[in-house]
């Protein structure tokens, strides 16, 4: 077959190359290719109908990176018009870009094979791979139609030959009508126009289309000043890149609707909307007053674009509509991370103590770390009975309460409600925020024990409002078979601002290396309770935090 290729067919073909099993070129590959070519046109529509890398690969588990086929060799690839090396095909593969060539006669020649005329074709096929496309709502009839626009050229069915001849038809019932392969293929192309996705301005009013325009507007600007706030204010990479990730599926999702067609219909001098607004959207009061606005305006124009897209499919409303709910749990996660910063300002030292023997040893203790001024105070004790731990949880808010200092329950929301405590901390195997926060409600601090990166970026979109990061040193009060040592909180620094805790074995002689690793604030128990004097081993180490912040 004489064929010549866009680079970014060739590219695709080179990639999906990488995932073939054998010397052939399966469609499942390319599709995998198109994908992995992120800003090719058929990715755009792939994604915008809600097809991803993890989607074909859950579709075709056998898909495997091998290195057997790697680069196509010359033995397994057969020459373009071009004169650049075309990877043999499988006859599926075959067959797909017979009926791209074929549905495309009309373009001028030589026609180069591009990505959309690629998918349009594995869509037309009449095997497994077309079908799966066709159940994603992607229709080779309009892919056609789109591509033949672009030229300037009428859209009319498909006049081809079929790829079964009419007399070859498969058994029917004796008065059963008799369909040829054409007539089902231009019955096809019929239904398939009601649930076609690509964007038609001729079809549609002109007004519904300003309309998605202006939402599409409002979201992508909302987006960009959440970003910019995230970025610059907050200055947390881990959340400005979900938030950069979100802004790229957006653009992608409204890659259907052409920026073309809408500045087309865009008519701003007539809106009227734009002499209506309020005194309240002429005045922020500071920088968290501008986030909270541009949160509500980007679901609200997502919203509208889920809805008023609903209309002849004009935009893929389930990825809208997926993206919205996202927004819910950055909205979350951003917001509880500004909040957690302003609570925990001034926090730098965090003591862990258990019941003591007595009520008054642990009176005498927590009395003297209150005194001189440990911001949060963690009751962890494994060994005393209920009663006798809220007993002393109790006796802690009594300590604290006229003072500066959080008081922290341990791993028990339940008694942390009892006795009214700031907060409560729980491990990776304890309960998990969502169900902390069912028992303790909105306003208690709830702090998480991350033990690598993911979990400690899972814990800021889960609503933690602190983070402990560690075992950083090997520890005397608890056992680890792993440290993740002063890396994980180097790595937390620099990429989380949610407030975290360095915890595990610091003490005065290696607080220098926890502090040099961006990490302002830690969590210790032997280091003062086990000292001689656990008040000056405090007051030591609140001395050298708060010298290294100033």
């Amino acid at each position: 077959m004489d064929i010549e290729l866009t680079a970014a067919t060739q590219r695709v073909l080179a990639v999906a190359s990488t995932w073939c099993s054998d010397s052939l070129l399966e469609a499942p590959a390319v599709l995998l290719g198109l994908l992995l070519e992120p800003e090719c046109r058929a990715a755009l529509i792939l994604r915008a109908h809600g097809v991803d890398v993890a989607t074909i690969r859950s579709r075709w588990p056998e898909l495997l990176p091998t290195t057997s086929c790697a680069a196509p060799q010359p033995s397994d690839s057969k020459e373009g018009t071009c004169g650049r090396m075309v990877p043999r095909f499988s006859a599926e593969m075959e067959t797909a870009v017979a009926i791209a060539n074929e549905w495309l006669a009309d373009l001028p020649r030589p026609l180069a094979l591009a990505t959309e005329h690629l998918l349009m074709g594995l869509a037309a096929s009449e095997d497994e791979t077309g079908s799966w496309l066709r159940h994603q709502n992607i229709h080779a009839e309009g892919l056609r139609d789109e591509i033949l626009k672009q030229y300037g050229l009428s859209v009319s069915p498909p006049e081809i030959e079929p790829l079964i001849p009419d007399e070859v038809v498969s058994p029917v019932a004796e008065n059963s009508p008799q369909t040829s392969p054409k007539q089902e293929l231009a019955s096809r192309h019929q239904d398939s126009q009601r649930s076609i996705k690509l964007f038609d301005p001729g079809e549609q009013n002109a007004n519904v289309v300003r309309l998605l325009d202006a939402s599409a507007n409002r979201a992508r600007e909302a987006l960009r000043v959440i970003e910019d706030y995230v970025r610059f204010v907050l200055d947390d990479g881990h959340l400005t890149e979900r938030l950069k990730t979100l802004r790229h599926k957006l653009t992608s999702a409204l890659a259907v609707l052409p920026i073309s067609d809408r500045l087309a219909v865009r008519d701003t001098q007539a809106d009227v909307g734009t002499t209506i607004s309020t005194d309240a959207e002429l005045v922020r009061q500071d920088a968290a007053d501008v986030l909270t606005a541009n949160f509500t305006r980007l679901q609200e124009a997502l919203r509208s674009l889920e809805e008023f897209g609903k209309i002849d499919n004009i935009v893929p409303s389930r990825v809208i509509e997926q993206l919205r709910y996202e927004t819910y749990t950055l909205h979350k996660a951003v917001q509880g991370t500004t909040e957690s910063v302003n609570r925990l300002d001034g926090t730098r030292l965090y003591v862990l103590v258990d019941g003591r023997s007595t009520v008054e040893a642990f009176d005498k203790l927590v009395s003297s770390l209150v005194q001189v001024g440990v911001d949060v105070i963690q009751l962890r004790d494994k060994t005393l009975a209920d009663r006798e731990l809220l007993e002393r949880a109790r006796r802690l808010r009594d300590l604290t309460a006229s003072s500066d200092t959080l008081f922290v329950m341990n791993d028990r929301p339940d008694l942390a409600v009892l006795a009214a405590a700031d907060g409560v901390h729980v491990g990776q195997e304890e309960l998990t925020v969502r169900d902390v926060r069912q028992i303790v409600g909105p306003r208690m601090l709830v702090g998480v024990s991350t033990h690598n990166l993911d979990q400690a970026r899972q814990a800021v979109l889960d609503g933690a409002s602190y983070l402990g990061v560690g075992p950083t040193f090997p520890s005397g009060t608890k056992s680890f078979s792993e440290f993740p040592g002063v890396e994980f909180a180097r790595s937390v620094a620099s990429e989380i601002r949610l407030p975290a805790f360095a915890i595990g074995g610091i003490d005065a002689s290696n607080l220098d290396e926890v502090l040099a690793a961006g990490i302002g604030r830690v969590a210790v128990s032997g280091a003062v309770v086990a000292a001689k004097d656990p008040a000056d081993a405090a007051r030591t180490l609140l001395d050298r935090l708060k010298a290294r912040k100033s």
